[in-house]
């Protein structure tokens, strides 16, 4: 039982929960069912897992939809919406969410310089919003596993793009191992098990 304290979350060179804001855009019912990168099913089971890791660490989260207002769309799938529960959902017209100023705005107001993002398609409204982001001094972490794009190709494409303008993929499993580090830290260590074993992912320990 060597553990260091825990280090400082706000200078901490990893991702903590204090430093991040997670924003999920357009998991609505067309973009999910024009998904051909991964399996419908297994889409809505990561992002569900992801968006459940982000509220138990209590990270903010930003929820945006596309063409709802206009009626054009559906909203944002039951599942994530269960999840989130009663926060704002900016509903644009812009395939990039960037720019639009509700949305641009919410991003800024929680002050979080690392920008965890999972969107459909990867393409397009992952990629466009991460590189202005980028532009603007953000670090952006594209969650590889609960994204998708309309062709593997165009998935692994765009986020081929995105990783070279400085992003920094990563995955559901991951992030759950970087925010809680230590098995020390009790107040958080039986929900990161049991996020993980809902997402079926198993650790033998």
């Amino acid at each position: 039982m060597t553990s260091f304290e825990r280090r400082d979350p706000q200078s901490d060179n990893l991702l903590t929960p204090e430093t991040s804001a997670f924003l999920i855009i357009d998991y609505q019912p067309t973009q999910i069912n024009s998904i051909n990168s991964m399996p419908h099913f297994e889409l809505v089971q990561r992002i569900s897992a992801v968006t459940k890791l982000m509220k138990d660490f209590e990270v903010p989260i930003i929820l945006s939809t596309v063409n709802v207002a206009t009626g054009r769309n559906k909203d944002t799938i039951p599942q994530l919406k269960r999840i989130v529960g009663d926060i704002p959902s900016y509903d644009r017209t812009t395939i990039n969410a960037w720019e639009d100023k509700e949305f641009q705005a919410a991003v800024k107001s929680v002050n979080r310089p690392n920008l965890i993002i999972a969107a459909l398609w990867t393409e397009a409204c992952l990629t466009f919003p991460t590189i202005d982001a980028l532009a603007e001094g953000y670090k952006v972490f594209p969650v590889v596993d609960a994204v998708g794009g309309t062709s593997t190709v165009a998935h692994e494409a765009a986020l081929r793009r995105v990783e070279q303008a400085g992003a920094t993929p990563v995955s559901y499993a991951q992030l759950a191992c970087e925010f809680q580090r230590d098995w020390n830290r009790s107040d958080t260590v039986n929900t990161f098990f049991n996020d993980l074993d809902q997402a079926g992912i198993f650790l033998e320990l």
